[in-house]
């Protein structure tokens, strides 16, 4: 039996549909996205999968969702000077989004996109 890359992905996707978990792949010509995802899920495996054993994936569901109102409420990123990403959003961009946040950054306005 073949265990290749194209092999376990197959698995892992057919197991995501049967969970309704949407995989997200990376658009194509769009390479720095990867680092970007890297970067989230060494985060994220840090601050919830290695942190706890969870019996189901509803124990999954809650702590990641409680992981997320902390890391984007509450928790102060250097990179943002010390600020959540929600207030630094609201107190950086007109709009208070993180769209808009992102867009303003590389100096762009959201209606060129």
């Amino acid at each position: 039996m073949d265990n290749g890359p194209e092999f376990v992905a197959k698995i892992a996707s057919e197991w995501s549909q049967m969970q309704e978990i949407d995989f997200q792949y990376i658009q194509p010509g769009k390479p720095t996205q990867n680092a970007f995802i890297e970067r989230f899920n060494g985060t994220y495996r840090r601050g919830v999968l290695n942190k706890y054993l969870f019996e189901d994936l509803n124990q999954v569901r809650e702590q990641t969702e409680t992981w997320m109102e902390d890391y984007n409420n509450v928790r102060p990123h250097n990179a943002l000077g010390k600020m959540a990403p929600v207030a630094y959003a609201k107190t950086h961009s007109p709009g208070g989004t993180a769209r808009r946040m992102k867009n303003d950054i590389f100096g762009q306005s959201s209606s060129s996109n």
